[in-house]
C-alpha cells in the first residue's frame, strides 16, 4: 500500500496479481481511473500464459482495424486512438499485440545480407573467390560511385599489394572517386598499367596517366607504360615489343599480386581497329564482351588472332596473377558478364547486385 496525492489503499499495479483486482478502489468505493486498464493486462497476460490463446472476432477486427490505418494508411497512433475511443497507449498496445498474434508480420531485407548471398551462389558455383555487390543508386553516376568505393574497399580486404591496372569507363571513375576520397595509407605499394595508351583523348583510356593518379593517392610507387595501346600494324608491335621499356613492363606485370580489370560489352559495330585485329572473328565466335582489349563470347571463351597487334599484358600472364578483380560499370550487360566468368579467368568481382541477379535462377 502507499500514499500518493491523498489517494489512500492503492496497491502498486506492476506488482499486483489478478486476485487483487478487486481490491483497486478509491476508499470511497469509486474505481481508480487506471484499475480497468490494469486489470485488463493482467487478464491479458493471464490469458496468453494460456496452451491455446485464442482472439474473439472482435478482438481481432479491432487488431486488424489498428494495423491497417498505422502501416498501411501511415496513420498516427493519437489519430487511430481517437477514431476508436481509447487512449493513445493502448493502440501501443494494440499494435503489439498485432505483431504477437500474426496479424502483422514484419519483414526486414538487409541488401548487404541479400549481396552475401548472392556471391555465394557464385562461389558456390565455383566461378569466383569473392567480390562485391552493390545496389543501383539514383542514376548511373550514383552507381558507379558505389561500385568505385566497393571495388577500392575490395583491394584493401584482399590485401593487394602490387597492382596491375586495366582501362575503361569504370576505371576513370575510380580514379575520380579516389581523387575526392584518397587512401593515403593503403597497403599497395606499386601501381602498373595492363595496357598501353590509347590516342584518344579521353582520361578512361589513358594508362599511365590513370596510374599516376591513382598511385598519388593510394601512396603507392606508378610504374608507366610508354607505349602505344594499339600500334599501326603487326610489325610495329613486334618491334615495340623488343624494346627495353616493353622488357621493363614485361617485369612489373610478372610480379603484380592483383589486377583489376574492366569488364565492358562487346559494341554491335566494332571499330575499325577490332576488325584489323580481328577480321570476322568477333562475329563468327559471337563476341560478347571484353576485358582490357581482349575479346570472348558468352561460353568464356577469349577470342584469339594471329594479327593481334594490341599492347597489353599477354593473357596467359594475367591468368597467372593471384588475384583478378573484374569491375563492372553501372551498363555492363548481364551477357557479358555472364561470359567474363564463365572465361574462369576472373577471382573477384565490383558489380551491380541487380546484375548479378539477372544470372542466376531466382
Amino acid at each position: 500500500r502507499r500514499k500518493c496525492k491523498g489517494v489512500h489503499n492503492l496497491f502498486t499495479l506492476a506488482a499486483a496479481p489478478p486476485s487483487w483486482g478487486c481490491r483497486l478502489f478509491f476508499p470511497t468505493g469509486t474505481l481508480h481511473p487506471r484499475a480497468l486498464y490494469a486489470i485488463s493486462n493482467i487478464c491479458n497476460i493471464a490469458e496468453k500464459r494460456g496452451p491455446n490463446v485464442k482472439l474473439s472476432l472482435e478482438k481481432q477486427k479491432r487488431l486488424v482495424y489498428a494495423a491497417r490505418r498505422y502501416y498501411l494508411e501511415d496513420q498516427k497512433q493519437s489519430d487511430i486512438a481517437r477514431e476508436l475511443g481509447i487512449s493513445r497507449p493502448m493502440v501501443s498496445r494494440l499494435l503489439a499485440e498485432a505483431r504477437e498474434f500474426g496479424v502483422v508480420e514484419i519483414k526486414i531485407h538487409d541488401p548487404e545480407r541479400q549481396s552475401d548471398a548472392l556471391l555465394e551462389q557464385l562461389r558456390s558455383a565455383g566461378l569466383i573467390q569473392g567480390g562485391v555487390l552493390v545496389e543501383d543508386g539514383a542514376d548511373s553516376d550514383e552507381t558507379n560511385q558505389r561500385l568505385s568505393q566497393g571495388a577500392v574497399a575490395l583491394l584493401g580486404e584482399i590485401g593487394a599489394r602490387r597492382l596491375g591496372v586495366g582501362w575503361g569507363y569504370l576505371i576513370g571513375q575510380l580514379v575520380t572517386w579516389l581523387e575526392q576520397h584518397p587512401q593515403p595509407h593503403s597497403a599497395i605499394t606499386d601501381i602498373c598499367p595492363l595496357v598501353g595508351n590509347a590516342s584518344i583523348p579521353a582520361r578512361n583510356y589513358q594508362s599511365n596517366e590513370n596510374v599516376r593518379l591513382m598511385a598519388q593517392q593510394l601512396g603507392a610507387v606508378p610504374h608507366f607504360l610508354y607505349l602505344p595501346a594499339l600500334p599501326e600494324s603487326l610489325e610495329e608491335r613486334q618491334l615495340l615489343c623488343s624494346t627495353e621499356i616493353y622488357r621493363q613492363i614485361c617485369q612489373q606485370w610478372e610480379q603484380i599480386d592483383t589486377a583489376l580489370v574492366n569488364i565492358g560489352d562487346y559494341p554491335s559495330s566494332p571499330d575499325f581497329a577490332s576488325l584489323v585485329r580481328y577480321g570476322s572473328l568477333l562475329q563468327d565466335q559471337r563476341a560478347c564482351g571484353r576485358m582490357l582489349i581482349y575479346y570472348f563470347n558468352e561460353a568464356g571463351t577469349v577470342i584469339q588472332s594471329d594479327q593481334d597487334f594490341a599492347i597489353q599484358i599477354p593473357i596467359e600472364l594475367l591468368k597467372r596473377c593471384p588475384r583478378i578483380i573484374g569491375v563492372c560499370s553501372a551498363n555492363t550487360s548481364a551477357k557479358a558478364l555472364r561470359g567474363a566468368l564463365h572465361s574462369g579467368i576472373f577471382t573477384h568481382i565490383a558489380a551491380r547486385a541487380e546484375l548479378v541477379r539477372a544470372l542466376l535462377p531466382s
